[in-house]
């Protein structure tokens, strides 16, 4: 951590959320003078007070530690670079265009890597009504089962969750073309062609 990028990046989140000095010192439960060190470099928030801290400048911890504010890469909303996360602890399945910092049960998520599916993991796609009905011969328990399947097109997503009790398919409009993906809470992220 360089103390005079994280004290310049203190001061002036200080100023954009419009809080003095004695103001952010008395949130966080520190003395003003506290803060006017951290501001000049002169040394560091307490690792228990970040958090506090954060909050009240908008912002995270990460981002005090490391003294800047990410930059603004703008995805400009391209389907294609969409990422999968799936939380460990809890199972939550997130999506992010692009790069993103996504957290879960406080815990830093990494984007998944898809692999190709295998006779294991594959499964057989019917017309069905003017859908595409996608169903997969796979076991449903809480260890190991289908979590989501999800059609990914050019400039669309749709996410179909499954739960334990449930079989392994997802009906998608038959006007749809793009990557199938799907997620095995054993073995990962899986991909498909539609």
């Amino acid at each position: 951590m360089d103390q005079s990028k994280t004290g310049e990046l203190i001061r002036s989140l200080r100023q954009r959320q419009g809080l003095t000095q004695l103001q952010l010192a008395e949130i966080i439960g520190v003395s003003d003078k506290a803060v006017s060190k951290w501001e000049r470099g002169g040394g560091a928030p307490d690792i228990a007070s970040l958090p506090q801290l954060a909050a009240a400048l908008g912002t995270d911890a990460e981002t005090l530690l490391r003294g800047e504010l990410p930059t603004d890469r703008q995805a400009n909303g391209n389907v294609k670079k969409l990422r999968f996360y799936v939380c460990p602890r809890c199972g939550n399945g997130l999506t992010a265009l692009d790069g993103a910092a996504v957290s879960c049960c406080g815990q830093r998520l990494t984007a998944l890597e898809a692999q190709k599916a295998d006779e294991v993991h594959g499964f057989r796609i019917e017309e069905s009504d003017g859908d595409w009905y996608v169903r997969m011969e796979h076991e449903m328990n809480r260890e190991h089962g289908i979590s989501f399947i999800a059609l990914l097109t050019e400039d669309m997503l749709m996410l179909k969750k499954l739960y334990p009790q449930w079989c392994a398919e997802a009906r998608f409009p038959r006007y749809c073309h793009g990557s199938l993906y799907f997620y095995c809470t054993k073995h990962g992220l899986f991909r498909d062609v539609l």
